[in-house]
């Protein structure tokens, strides 16, 4: 299967390489730019967003151009040598031209230098123009939150970011949903993430806020994309800057909950690029307050006691690109990522079988660390065709995760001492290609993913007097698990009659997987399986006046399990709540439709939109009472469900009543309805057989005062969330930030307060089974207050526009921490 995959691609590769180079088609033909700065020649400072327009020297027919940046540089590529003429407008200035403008083949690039515009004495007394970007945006196939125009964004981390963006719900835990279903997939940079792979509410904790640009959010995925994802993606994209010269940034902060460091460094100079970047996350150690009770046929279980969490993240990446000229660039990435926390707690627990009734006192220490890099490679190639262009992608990521946990129980002379070292580890091959027809944009592609799992579990029994240990029978083994995929998709994207346009696709992807036990263990039976699946899309819109959109869109997806939910190690670091994977679970199988309407009038931003999703296979955690060793403990797993119907609608409005005043809204509801079709499934019939309605939403005020000063405010509520077997504790949250504007604008000062009168708040959640019920209680640290700082630095010149490159995997259910058993932790914030 790897060898056949790779074969394929490389035949691909190969037909598109030799297309492209002497023998099948000529040379490239070398181009350069053409930069300059636009300047008030009263003030001497830059006018930002004037317009630059190229024609031909001699001609006023403008040919290409432009939009100054707000430092009023601009650039112009792809400029073949030759005579133009450049003219350059601002509204209540003159126009300047300059003609000619001369670049030849031995000098490609020319640098206007300082152009100096003179106000026109018929201008108004007053012009304001407003090139600020909001921090929603609406696109027909995706909502972007812009997280660095959100002020309560500094100082924390993505977590706390997401938790802002429109159809969004972000749990206590850090568990991210989207639109009711935890089944998104979360890529970084349109790129996947071996560190995703894992537990995905830790992962996202690492990631400093001041490293986020924006959050995409694409609720139907065309058939380009990976199949995975049920209910959709999330794309994080971290800051870069694209200017030409050397530039940075330096953001910081300190607070009562956690504090962040982040250092960017990027070096452009003409066709070569370099970017970096630093950041860590140390998040102070905070007191989780525990309360448990289980209860059922023939056993009562309680525990409670203090757990103390301490985090600490750090990650970094290295970016090199060239532009060989206009037709063919190349780009090379390496990201990567350390994570770790410790849990150090002192329970008291009771357990009852019957007439037996025990008591004792339990301490653990828990240490967890995971680390990650991901190296992408690609190449593109653009032909002299608008819009013709494609690219071939490898990529290597390596994610490994370290469990280790130390028991003590006071009725047990004896430790336990246990470990899991699992590693995740895939090799991408992928081949894109674009041909712009006279009305129809034509894609295709190809990709193979090769990927390993090994999980290596040990588990001890320790004598503290003489440190003999004694290996746990059942619990030693080395399980290993491999999943191949080759897909291959096509897409066709056209407009009729100017107001209708359409996207439609078809994608294949086939899977083979293998799973083994050393030694075969009962939980992890050695198998071999393989499948394929043809994944539609269709997408609809029609434009209408005034900015008026309406959207309909169909999309199959499929959402395969992560390392996360197919470990079979058991961690019994709690006596009386523990978890283990699945190693036998079976791909989720999603249909999705939608109907959107969108509209912008004036300063007015309308979107919503309605949905019905029909998920079979669905993937839940599940809690079942297991006895063993004289004790009846809550063992939490996951399993294939059945099949859940959700409708749903989501609201988004933004509106600037006053000028300086912006006020946003977004509501999500969504339903519920599991139709378990599993028997031996630990359910409860009363609960399957209803609907639930589940929502979450925010309201959020933003204030621009003069001298830089503004000041924002987030209210955030989330209903409980929903599992077959009950629901998990609800969420509601208040940000408010404050930012001052300094070093000319280069640089801030800010203080965020999270939920000032809250020192701390409960989480409850509850479950029942056929023959068990069950409660928990966290009582963790909220309040929270930090200050924050940031400065840009560096003398920079416009730069050309990124171009989009590289793997994009997305096909993997990723881990969060369910509905059951946790150690505590944290919610992001200072």
């Amino acid at each position: 299967m790897k060898r056949l995959s790779f074969i394929i691609l490389l035949t691909i590769a190969t037909k598109f390489t030799f297309a492209q180079f002497p023998g099948g088609g000529g040379a490239a033909v070398i181009t350069g730019k053409i930069t300059g700065t636009v300047i008030d020649s009263l003030t001497k400072k830059p006018v930002d967003y004037a317009t630059v327009s190229l024609s031909r020297s001699t001609q006023t027919k403008s040919t290409s151009g432009a939009l100054a940046d707000e430092k009023g540089s601009f650039r112009i590529d792809n400029i073949k040598p030759g005579k133009y003429r450049i003219t350059i407008s601002f509204i209540g200035y003159s126009p300047k031209i300059i003609d000619p403008v001369e670049t030849t083949p031995s000098k490609l690039d020319f640098n206007l230098g300082n152009i100096i515009l003179s106000p026109n004495s018929k201008a108004l007394a007053e012009v304001t123009v407003i090139g600020e970007t909001p921090v929603i945006e609406n696109k027909i196939d995706r909502i972007v939150y812009n997280a660095e125009k959100d002020v309560t964004s500094a100082g924390g981390n993505a977590t706390d970011i997401l938790r802002k963006v429109p159809l969004l719900s972000v749990d206590y835990e850090g568990n991210v949903s989207l639109r009711g279903s935890s089944n998104v997939r979360v890529l970084i940079n349109g790129k996947p993430s071996g560190v995703m792979a894992g537990n995905m509410a830790d992962a996202l904790k690492a990631i400093p806020a001041d490293q986020i640009k924006n959050v995409e959010v694409i609720t139907s995925p065309s058939a380009k994309y990976d199949a995975e994802g049920t209910s959709g993606i999330i794309n994080i994209i971290t800051k870069k800057n694209n200017l030409e010269g050397i530039s940075g940034s330096v953001n910081s902060s300190i607070g009562t909950r956690q504090n962040n460091a982040n250092l960017n460094l990027n070096i452009k100079k003409g066709r070569f690029g370099f970017s970096s970047n630093f950041g860590g996350n140390y998040s102070w150690p905070a007191a989780s307050i525990l309360d448990f009770n289980s209860s059922g046929s023939g056993f009562v279980n309680a525990q409670s006691g203090k757990n103390t969490t301490e985090r600490l993240a750090g990650n970094g990446s290295f970016g090199l690109d060239y532009d060989f000229n206009t037709y063919n660039s190349i780009s090379s990435t390496l990201k990567f990522s350390r994570f770790s926390f410790g849990t150090d707690g002192t329970n008291n627990a009771t357990s009852q079988i019957g007439s037996n009734l025990s008591s004792y006192i339990r301490t653990t220490d828990n240490e967890f660390g995971a680390n990650n890099y991901d190296w992408n490679n690609d190449f593109t190639h653009k032909f002299k065709k608008e819009g013709q262009q494609y690219s071939l992608a490898a990529q290597y990521t390596r994610g490994s995760t370290n469990n280790d946990y130390t028991t003590n129980f006071s009725t047990d002379p004896l430790n336990e001492v246990a470990n899991n070292d699992g590693v995740n580890e895939e090799i991408t091959f992928q081949a894109d290609y674009t041909h712009p027809f006279k009305k129809v944009i034509w894609e295709v592609g190809a990709k193979s993913i090769l990927r390993d799992i090994n999980s290596d579990s040990r588990a001890v029994k320790v004598n503290p007097s003489n440190n003999n240990t004694t290996p746990i029978v059942g619990r030693n083994n080395i399980y290993n698990y491999s999943q191949d995929v080759a897909a291959a998709y096509s897409t066709f994207a056209f407009t009729l009659a100017k107001k209708y346009g359409f996207k439609i696709g078809g994608r294949y992807e086939y899977t083979d997987i293998k799973g083994s036990s050393t030694p075969a263990l009962a939980q992890a039976p050695n198998f071999a399986n393989n499948y394929g699946v043809f994944v539609p899309s269709a997408v609809v819109s029609k434009s209408f006046k005034n900015f008026q959109t309406v959207k309909l869109s169909y999309n199959k997806r499929i959402q395969r399990p992560s390392l996360f939910y197919l470990n079979p190690f058991r961690n019994v670091a709690d006596s009386l709540q523990q978890s283990q994977g699945n190693p036998t679970l079976k791909p989720e199988i999603s249909h999705n439709f939608e109907l959107g309407y969108s509209t912008f009038v004036k300063t007015t931003i309308i979107n919503a939109s309605v949905f019905y999703r029909r998920t079979n296979g669905i993937i839940e955690s599940i809690v079942t009472p297991v006895t063993e060793n004289n004790r009846t403990i809550s063992l939490q797993s996951y399993n294939n469900i059945g099949a859940n119907n959700s409708f749903g609608f989501n609201f988004f409005g933004s509106v600037n009543p006053v000028k300086i005043l912006t006020l946003r809204t977004n509501l999500n509801i969504n339903s519920y309805k599991i139709n378990v079709d599993n028997n031996t499934i630990n359910a409860n019939p009363t609960q399957t057989d209803k609907i639930y309605l589940l929502y979450n939403a925010f309201v959020s005020a933003s204030v621009n005062l003069p001298k830089g000063f503004v000041i924002e405010s987030f209210v955030i509520l989330n209903s409980p969330r929903r599992t077959f077997q009950g629901e998990n504790a609800g969420f509601n949250m208040w940000i408010t930030g404050f930012k001052k504007e300094i070093f000319d604008k280069k640089g801030s000062l800010g203080l965020t307060l999270i939920d000032p009168f809250n020192e701390r708040k409960n989480f409850s959640s509850s479950l029942t089974g056929a023959n068990f019920t069950q409660t928990t209680n966290f009582s963790i640290p909220f309040r929270s207050v930090g200050v924050n700082f940031s400065w840009r630095f560096g003398k920079l010149k416009a730069g050309a526009p990124s171009k989009k490159r590289g793997v994009t995997n997305d096909d993997l259910k990723q881990g969060d921490q369910g509905g059951g058993t946790t150690t505590g932790g944290g919610i992001g914030g200072n």
